[in-house]
């Protein structure tokens, strides 16, 4: 079985400063399950001997994996597989490509999928004709084999060539046809899960959630995509980077 070891003695031809091997090591080391959802890591003076690098140089590569959410450090138990999902409101990223960046595979169970016309909201909310064609994909989106969120998406049908088009990821669909959203506008509002949304996320009625509406748009403007998301309390962290103007 490949170790973290044998990882990072790959990454010595990349010429990057050591931490940066050490972050793209551990990745990699989650992303191929050599450390599980909230196991621990070895402690920092165990990995500086192992792979014989200064306690600095860990540290550092550490600090930055906590930064980024994959990593977090518990006093007087140490650094752990962060299992909460944290998805940076300033970034314009697909549920699985944030679910594969914390080393789990995503997937989905389909509710259903449709074709039809645009609703007075959905036309409105995208800037449609009445009677505009448009496709719906309903389903259950999962991290490994936990239920993450409930996802509502609607979909201009001039963005995608069929419903089958769509497999795990939307918006590794709408890129193929040149129609994956550059901007959004994205609404969160905190609720209480329902019983039908509690069953299908594997949680209690009235536990936390968190409700997120997106409008995603193209490069000249166009509307896209509406969808409504609603996300488990217990998984998920939304963060958004402030800056005096």
């Amino acid at each position: 079985m490949t170790s973290l070891a044998d990882i990072m003695r790959g990454m010595r031809q990349t010429g990057l400063p050591l931490y940066q091997q050490l972050q793209r090591a551990l990745r990699e080391a989650v992303d191929k399950r050599i450390f599980g959802p909230e196991e621990a890591l070895p402690a920092e003076r165990q990995l500086a001997a192992d792979l014989a690098i200064s306690r600095i140089t860990v540290r550092k590569a550490i600090d930055g994996l906590v930064d980024e959410g994959l990593l977090v450090r518990r006093p007087g138990s140490g650094n752990f597989i962060n299992t909460r999902i944290e998805k940076n409101f300033a970034k314009l990223t697909s549920f699985s490509e944030d679910i594969r960046a914390r080393g789990r595979i995503p997937h989905s169970v389909w509710l259903k999928r449709s074709e039809g016309t645009v609703t007075p909201e959905e036309a409105l909310r995208l800037r449609l004709s009445p009677g505009a064609p448009v496709y719906r994909f309903n389903r259950i989106r999962f991290a490994d084999d936990v239920p993450m969120c409930l996802e509502y998406a609607t979909i201009v049908a001039t963005a995608l060539p069929s419903l089958d088009a769509v497999d795990v990821s939307m918006y590794e669909a709408l890129e193929k046809t040149g129609h994956r959203p550059v901007r959004a506008l994205q609404r969160l509002s905190a609720l209480l899960l329902n019983a039908e949304q509690a069953q299908l996320l594997h949680t209690r009625e009235g536990d936390a959630g968190l409700a997120v509406e997106r409008l995603g748009f193209l490069r000249d403007g166009r509307a896209v995509e509406f969808c409504r998301s609603i996300f488990r309390g217990d998984m998920y962290d939304f963060v958004a980077e402030l800056s005096t103007p």
